[in-house]
C-alpha cells in the first residue's frame, strides 16, 4: 500500500499520462481506466481547481475535503496562506462524472489553466493534473532542460529512483 508523507495510506493511487479532449461544451471524458476507482471512491464526486503552474488539479470529492480542511486552518494573517485560500478553495468548483464517464469544466477553470480542444490527464498519486496539451510540452521539456537541480532539497538528496 502507497503512504502518504504524512504516513497515512493513499487510498487511490492514479498514475499516468493520458491525451484527452475537451469538448466544444468543455466536457472531457474521464479515461476508462480510472472511472471504477472513481466510482468506488467518490460515487464519482469530484472537485477541481487550479495550481499556480497554470493546470487544474482535479481531486476525489473526499480527497479534497483533507485538502481543503488544511488549506482553511492555515492562519489567515499570513499573505501567502491566503493567496493560496483565495486561490484554490475559491476556485474549487465539485464536478460530477455523468452517464457517459465525462466532467464538465466550468470556463472560469479551462480559462485559468487555458484550455483548448487537446489536453494532458496526468495521474499524480492521489489526484490529477490536466494541462493544456502545448502547455504540458513546453513545461516538462523546460524542466527536463533545466540544470537547477544542483541545489536538491533535503527530502529529495536520499531519494532513490
Amino acid at each position: 500500500m502507497a503512504y502518504a508523507s504524512e504516513g497515512h495510506p493513499i487510498r487511490n493511487v492514479f498514475r499516468g499520462a493520458t491525451k484527452v479532449t475537451l469538448d466544444a461544451k468543455g466536457r472531457l471524458a474521464i479515461p476508462s481506466r480510472y472511472r471504477a476507482r472513481l466510482a468506488e471512491c467518490c460515487g464519482g464526486q469530484l472537485v477541481a481547481t487550479v495550481d499556480r503552474d497554470y493546470c487544474l488539479l482535479i481531486y476525489p470529492f473526499p480527497e479534497w475535503e483533507i485538502i481543503e480542511q488544511k488549506l482553511v486552518a492555515l492562519p489567515s494573517l499570513n499573505r501567502q496562506a491566503r493567496r493560496l485560500q483565495r486561490l484554490m478553495v475559491g476556485y474549487a468548483t465539485e464536478l460530477e462524472i455523468d452517464g457517459h464517464g465525462r466532467i464538465l469544466l466550468p470556463i472560469e477553470l479551462r480559462e485559468f489553466a487555458g484550455l483548448t480542444k487537446q489536453a494532458i490527464l496526468l495521474g499524480q498519486g492521489n489526484k490529477f493534473e490536466l494541462w493544456d496539451e502545448e502547455s504540458w510540452n513546453e513545461k516538462r521539456d523546460s524542466w527536463l532542460n533545466a540544470d537547477d537541480d544542483v541545489d536538491l532539497p533535503a527530502e529529495l538528496e536520499s531519494l532513490s529512483l
